[in-house]
């Protein structure tokens, strides 16, 4: 009854499809600012606290 509608493609899509077509450079630079904020390497909560711990009040 509410299957997906696989022939329905939004004007948004459309426009990005089309942007990226013409700029594939901008794909790479998603991945590197992706990278540089999000994909990140968990926090060790002990260590982070021994490092808390240790640094010295100025």
């Amino acid at each position: 009854m509410f299957g997906k509608d696989n022939c329905y493609v939004s004007e948004y899509t459309h426009f990005i499809e089309d942007v990226l077509a013409k700029n594939p450079e901008l794909k790479q630079g998603q991945i590197d600012g992706r990278a540089l904020l999000w994909d990140k390497e968990p926090i060790n909560l002990d260590e982070r606290s021994r490092i808390d711990a240790s640094t010295v009040n100025k």
